[in-house]
């Protein structure tokens, strides 16, 4: 079972629900695609005004331990956006993502153990966040949490990153009740405190992010004490083949295209020619 938080003072309920999972191999690095030719990134950089609806929606993680599950819509609902094509989703199709990507039981509450991200994000890829199959990822790519300058271009170029962190007792004690809400360093990560939540821009003091409907900011010194400096964390950008058309619009010189393109189709993902 996953960890029930509820506000003091709202009386709302939380789940926790992220797991370290597995360190699978190959893992495709986005440093291994970036080129000399690569302009810096824009100083500051906010998606949320592009799908400020979704990323309201908490999106079925007050009642179970899906925030792997959760994120993905709310990458896929700001991925929309920026394509100038914003939605909600419902609660009964990330409910059941969660229970097809991780092994949960719809109505079994002792199967709802949360997931891990890396195994979230290849179901993704292969099987589509929908269960038609449709929407699809091209793929993901793992980010270095020690380099602020490969953060910043994660999202300029890709619009997003997804976080897998162990929250230290800070952060949830009390709970976020509304935007605004700022997570830095606060002690001791807890290994029962795995959650999974978005990023959506970032400025000087960190990145924005996305975590129960509810945007705030994470630190960049944050970032590096509990991402970066292991405590399990894990950081990812999630990329869609609009996304990749998007980022080639940006930099057609500061990446290596072709070979991401191949790689992704090696693993399993799906580019257009």
């Amino acid at each position: 079972m996953v960890k029930t938080i509820i506000h003091p003072f709202t009386g709302k309920s939380y789940k926790l629900g992220r797991k370290r999972g597995a360190m699978r191999r190959p893992r495709l690095l986005l440093r291994d695609y970036l080129g000399a030719a690569l302009p810096p990134p824009p100083a500051t950089i906010d998606y949320s005004p592009d799908a400020p609806a979704v990323l309201a929606q908490v999106l079925c993680n007050d009642r179970l331990g899906c925030c792997t599950a959760s994120g993905t819509f709310h990458i896929d609902g700001l991925m929309l956006g920026a394509a100038g094509a914003p939605l909600t989703w419902n609660d009964d199709q990330v409910e059941a993502f969660y229970a097809r990507s991780t092994g949960y039981v719809i109505g079994d509450p002792s199967t709802d153990n949360g997931g891990d991200e890396e195994t979230v994000l290849s179901y993704w890829r292969d099987h589509g966040l929908l269960a038609d199959g449709s929407r699809r990822i091209a793929g993901y790519l793992a980010v270095d949490a020690a380099n602020i300058n490969e953060i910043k271009t994660a999202l300029w170029l890709f619009e997003n990153v997804y976080f897998g962190v162990e929250l230290p007792d800070a952060w949830i004690n009390p709970m976020p009740s509304a935007n605004g809400f700022t997570w830095d360093v606060a002690g001791a990560p807890d290994p029962n405190n795995g959650h999974c939540f978005v990023g959506v821009g970032y400025g000087l003091g960190g990145v924005s992010v996305d975590s129960w409907g509810m945007l705030g900011l994470q630190t960049w010194a944050a970032i590096e004490k509990y991402i970066a400096n292991s405590y399990g964390g894990e950081l990812w950008t999630v990329i869609s083949q609009d996304a990749l058309a998007r980022a080639t619009a940006k930099t057609p010189n500061g990446l290596d295209w072709a070979q991401l393109v191949a790689d992704f189709d090696a693993l399993g993902g799906r580019i257009a020619a």
